[in-house]
């Protein structure tokens, strides 16, 4: 599987994708914005761009020449996609340490969500609502991928609205995430370790589903 995903890292992927998560990153940094975005470009634009780039060179076709199974090749394409997610928050998180860093005593007022621990835990859930969505239903064809992708993106855009409008809507939600956030650190890191299991379980999940459905798939 290791080479596999060397393969997709290396062959499959133009290498700005990997420079995009930085650059997308630097968005942290406008005051008082809607950050819920800068985690979704993967979803509106790197992922996309990713499996364009695998169809028009006829990816599966040539990765099911090799000496591989179906769920070592389900398994490897996960793992690139988490891999991209996982540069797309860190470097996003990174750029949200030096925000409330730049910002500090500035006493901005938030009207979204603030780069808090709490906010990345939801973006984890948000990518993770992403995969399960998108995963599976890619896996039905291993080819088609826009259907997927429309649906998986409605997913996560509606829980990010909902989460974000409860923080809108809430006062007492709002004050925990922008103003007294220094005080729920406890509270933020549970909700930050939450994000980071359920990511975990929804991946394997998708893993399964997949794998079962892609075996199903008769490659030409």
């Amino acid at each position: 599987m290791y080479n596999l995903v060397m393969k997709d890292l290396k062959l499959g992927i133009q290498p700005i994708m990997f420079v995009f998560p930085f650059l997308i990153a630097m968005l942290m940094l406008i005051p008082s914005w809607v950050y819920f975005i800068v985690p979704m470009y993967f979803c509106w634009i790197s992922l996309p761009n990713m499996f364009g780039n695998f169809r028009m060179h006829n990816d599966l076709t040539f990765t099911s020449m090799l000496p591989v199974t179906k769920k070592d090749m389900v398994k490897a394409r996960i793992a690139v996609i988490v891999i991209l997610e996982i540069l797309h928050v860190g470097f996003a998180m990174i750029f949200g340490v030096i925000h409330n860093l730049l910002y500090s005593n500035m006493h901005i007022t938030y009207l979204f969500f603030a780069p808090t621990m709490g906010f990345w835990g939801l973006c984890m859930v948000m990518l993770a609502i992403f995969n399960i969505v998108f995963i599976p239903l890619y896996y039905k064809t291993a080819y088609k991928y826009g259907g997927a992708l429309a649906a998986a993106i409605i997913a996560a855009m509606l829980f990010t609205g909902i989460v974000q409008w409860l923080g809108i809507d809430i006062p007492s939600v709002s004050n925990i995430f922008n103003v007294t956030a220094a005080k729920h650190i406890a509270f933020h890191a549970s909700i930050l370790i939450a994000g980071i299991v359920i990511f975990a379980a929804f991946n394997l999940i998708a893993y399964r589903i997949a794998a079962k459905r892609f075996l199903k798939v008769e490659i030409l």
